[in-house]
C-alpha cells in the first residue's frame, strides 16, 4: 500500500474531517493531498488542498455531515488554527455510489 506523503497539520484537518462525517475511517479515503508553505507578516502556517472519497451505502450522507456548515466549524488541533476552509466544487458521485470531493484549508501556527 503507497501512503501519500502528509504534513501533521494536513493529517489533524483530515482526522477532523472524518469524524465529521460520522463514518469509519475506511469509509473516508484520502486519494491526493497537497500542502505547501504559507506567510504571512505575521502568521506562518500551510495551504492545504486534500481530494476525499467517501465509500459505501451512506456515502452521499457522510459527505454531507462533514460538509455542512464546513466554513464555521472550530477546529480542536493543538497548536493549529485552521483559519479558513472550504469545499472548492460540487461533490461528484460515480457510478459505484462513491462521492468525491475536495476541500482547501488554510491552517496557522498558533504560537
Amino acid at each position: 500500500m503507497n501512503r501519500l506523503p502528509i504534513s501533521p497539520a494536513a493529517s489533524a484537518v483530515l482526522r477532523c474531517l472524518v469524524a465529521r462525517s460520522g463514518s469509519s475511517r475506511d469509509r473516508i479515503l484520502l486519494t491526493d493531498v497537497k500542502s505547501v508553505d504559507w506567510h504571512s507578516l505575521t502568521f506562518t502556517g500551510e495551504r492545504h488542498q486534500l481530494q476525499l472519497r467517501s465509500t459505501g451505502p451512506d456515502a452521499h450522507q457522510a459527505v454531507e455531515r462533514m460538509c455542512d456548515a464546513l466554513e464555521d466549524v472550530e477546529f480542536s488541533i493543538p497548536g493549529v488554527i485552521v483559519a479558513d476552509i472550504a469545499v472548492t466544487a460540487e461533490p461528484r458521485r460515480s457510478i459505484d455510489g462513491s462521492v468525491t470531493l475536495t476541500i482547501e484549508a488554510l491552517t496557522v501556527a498558533a504560537d
